[in-house]
């Protein structure tokens, strides 16, 4: 088979199906014939007539299927034998493997295929908390129909931690601080829960009793990873706990954080991403605002600052000491 017919006889291509189905109605081709599909010689739909070189035969269908469904067989008992061969090897090395559960021999990271199946595999979790949630909720869709949906699902959900005793803790961006759905959750929840906001928090993060994590496996949020190995889960919680130290309480009004020289906090995480090189897009996205409300800010600081370019912008942040620590 040439390069352009490298495939088996289930993916037989059409020049190649053509010439077989014409081979069989009038019993043989010719050689010349059959260059534009090399395939069918490779395959062993074709064979030289015996009697004069100058033609090709087809080979009988019922003959080609058997003769390839035995080769199948061959491989598949070969893949059986070789399976064999492995769980005899690696058999004994499961025992002493720390990478699975000795009592559930459960997978330490499963990847979580569709959006149903992640869904179904945070609340088969959740429903056997009776410690803590922790949550990490970045740019949420409150203010959708779909949210608002996810919402009256979640409220349901968490409600029946809080009513096992269990704790509930959830990060949140500071630009949900303003979000009428996100102070009605905390009107209606009962128990022990808690919110806070930073301007910058990690991907969507759940962690359950510090014995499970979920986290997002890619960028739109279809795939996650389900996250059981003790060393990993303790890792994120542990960064939970040290980003929940450094955020700011959610009252049931929000707090207006003070400003700076006129400069407010916004403003200020702004301009630390803007000395960081960032584009507007990503200075948007990473501070959980759309892109307008994003340049907005960036002129206002830039009229604060007397900056007339970007470049500029960049210096005079620097000059200005806004950034500095406290003291």
């Amino acid at each position: 088979m040439t390069g352009a017919h490298t495939h088996g006889a289930e993916d037989l291509c059409a020049p190649g199906l053509s010439l077989y189905v014409r081979a069989l109605r009038d019993g043989r081709v010719r050689v010349e014939g059959a260059d534009e599909a090399p395939c069918l010689t490779g395959l062993g739909l074709l064979r030289p007539d015996i009697e004069d070189p100058r033609w090709l035969r087809p080979v009988a269908p019922g003959a080609v299927l058997h003769r390839l469904l035995r080769k199948s067989a061959e491989r598949i008992a070969d893949e059986r034998r070789r399976e064999e061969r492995l769980e005899t090897v690696f058999g004994p090395l499961l025992q002493l493997d720390g990478s699975r559960t000795a009592a559930t021999d459960t997978p330490m990271i499963t990847v979580l295929g569709d959006k149903e199946r992640i869904n179904q595999a945070i609340e088969d979790a959740m429903a056997e908390a009776t410690h803590e949630l922790l949550c990490i909720q970045p740019n949420s869709n409150y203010h959708t129909r779909q949210g608002e949906t996810a919402q009256a699902v979640a409220l349901s959900r968490d409600q029946a931690v809080l009513d096992r005793g269990a704790s509930i803790r959830t990060l949140y961006q500071h630009t949900q601080r303003h979000l009428p759905l996100v102070f009605a959750r905390y009107e209606q929840l009962t128990g022990d829960t808690q919110a806070r906001t930073l301007d910058e928090v990690t991907e969507r993060t759940i962690i359950v009793d510090r014995t499970v994590a979920f986290v997002p496996a890619n960028k739109d949020r279809t795939l996650a990873l389900e996250i059981r190995h003790p060393a990993l889960v303790e890792y994120f919680a542990t960064t939970f706990d040290r980003l929940w130290r450094l955020a700011t309480p959610l009252y049931p009004q929000a707090v207006r954080q003070p400003s700076l020289n006129g400069i407010t906090a916004r403003q200020r995480a702004i301009a630390a991403l803007l000395i960081e090189g960032h584009t507007d897009a990503v200075i948007a996205d990473r501070l959980g605002m759309n892109i307008r409300t994003a340049r907005v800010h960036i002129a206002k600081l830039a009229a604060t600052l007397g900056s007339e370019s970007r470049a500029q912008l960049g210096y005079l942040i620097g000059q200005s000491g806004i950034l500095d620590p406290p003291g």
